[in-house]
């Protein structure tokens, strides 16, 4: 299936807009609604028509553009279940095995909570493309604030399960620091060691440095990579469960 079109855009200080367009149907999406101007501009540039904002989870970064928009478009905003009551004019909510079709693309929903309770994903099986929010990034993962390290490890798991060439884009520009981390657990990792070098050329171009592939979080990430003997030994836990590794981990990357 051809035709899902991807616009990403800067927002905020480290956010990404996502704007997402079905030229057969017309209908185009925000992936959160992290800057209403941000999301109006890119849309006057894409000549594109707001039909829907597709909600990741309540936090302000994420939903404080909704209100202006829908005011605007009158779009239809749809997101977490466990969260509506968090996310400002909410008109359907989608939780765990959920699917919502829009244009002619099937959107599957997985409940990841962890950084948030209620946080979702949305996965496109086709054209193959999973929207993260701040579950997973690039090379890292989000905080850990209202869930617990085995949701969030758990959740993760789930994502790690999809296809490697599905694109992964994520909420924020993190990418580098990320990698300044994850090199102090995996230093002789050669996946993480070629990713380093690219992420630094983009952003000295001040280009970005998402989408990600599924693949490549598995093969360089660290957070998706605590059930690897490798990453075990690395933080000095060789016989435990992933999830206590995934803990030490995030532990590890919030006092970096």
């Amino acid at each position: 299936m051809q035709g899902l079109e991807i616009r990403l855009f800067p927002c905020l200080s480290d956010n990404y807009g996502v704007l997402i367009h079905d030229e057969a149907s017309g209908v185009t999406a925000s992936i959160d609604a992290p800057e209403a101007e941000a999301v109006e501009k890119a849309l006057e540039e894409t000549g594109w028509t707001l039909t829907h904002i597709l909600v990741t989870h309540h936090h302000a970064d994420h939903t404080q553009g909704i209100p202006a928009l829908k005011a605007r478009y009158g779009c239809k905003v749809v997101g977490p279940r466990g969260e509506a009551g968090k996310v400002p004019g909410v008109d359907e909510s989608l939780g765990e095995g959920d699917t919502f079709q829009f244009g002619r693309y099937e959107a599957r929903i997985f409940d990841t909570p962890g950084h948030t309770l209620g946080h979702i994903a949305w996965w496109f099986p086709d054209p193959g493309v999973v929207f993260a929010g701040d579950t997973l990034f690039a090379l890292g993962c989000g905080r850990v604030f209202e869930g617990t390290t085995d949701q969030m490890w758990a959740s993760l798991e789930k994502l790690a399960r999809l296809p490697r060439e599905t694109l992964l884009y994520c909420g924020h520009e993190y990418t580098q620091a990320n990698a300044e981390f994850a090199v102090t657990i995996e230093p002789a990792n050669v996946h993480l060691q070629a990713r380093v070098g690219e992420i630094d050329e983009k952003r000295a171009r001040g280009e970005p440095t998402i989408p990600s592939t599924i693949g490549a979080e598995r093969d360089s990430n660290p957070f998706l990579r605590a059930d690897r003997d490798e990453v075990k030994m690395a933080v000095g836990m060789p016989n435990a469960d992933p999830a206590a590794v995934f803990a030490e981990i995030r532990r590890r990357k919030d006092n970096f």
